[in-house]
């Protein structure tokens, strides 16, 4: 199975994916943001089509190797647990495709908040010593607004909701079926 958390920038994604990585037998955590930083620091002698952007999802080989490097990913793990902050629906289009193709088994789920929460949450990682740029910001904006959009469904709320709360309501979405987890931390 793999499951693509889709979300806002700060609203917890890669939190929940961990608790679910945790949560899901044989879990794996593939984080594509890495495949991102290095992309964009290449030498400007490396041709790289959609060069010169500010984010790495505009680069189409980054988009190519997020899906190769889950289709390796998960050849390793029973499950895979992918967190991503996509507002371009033919972005997201072109991943969901790509991910469906390696295991038929694949899942998107949309996090949501409100653009004040998301900012709450931003203003306590720079606390904890992440500094949030003024690029988190607008790409936060930018994506709540866009999830707005039915086409983003299934959506669940995280306003108010702890990380667990949040991995179990994203396990009910996606369980259209029996699928095995291990209990919550806390018991509950």
């Amino acid at each position: 199975m793999i499951v693509l958390l889709n979300g806002a920038f700060g609203i917890g994604k890669t939190t929940v994916a961990r608790v679910l990585a945790r949560r899901l037998p044989g879990a794996s955590l593939y984080d594509p943001e890495r495949i991102g930083f290095v992309l964009q620091r290449l030498p400007r002698f490396v041709p790289l089509d959609g060069r010169g952007t500010d984010d790495y999802q505009d680069l189409p080989l980054w988009r190519s190797l997020l899906v190769r490097g889950a289709c390796a990913r998960r050849r390793l793990a029973r499950t895979l647990v992918v967190p991503m902050a996509f507002s371009r629906l033919d972005y997201l289009g072109e991943i969901r495709s790509g991910l469906a193709a390696i295991d038929p088994d694949f899942h998107h789920v949309c996090l949501t908040a409100t653009l004040a929460t998301i900012h709450a949450r931003l203003a306590a990682r720079e606390r904890a010593g992440t500094p949030t740029t003024d690029w988190m910001l607008r790409r936060a904006a930018e994506c709540v607004e866009a999830h707005a959009d039915p086409a983003f469904d299934p959506r669940i709320a995280t306003d108010d909701r702890t990380p667990d709360e949040v991995a179990h309501a994203v396990l009910e979405s996606i369980a259209g079926r029996h699928i095995e987890t291990t209990a919550p931390e806390g018991g509950g």
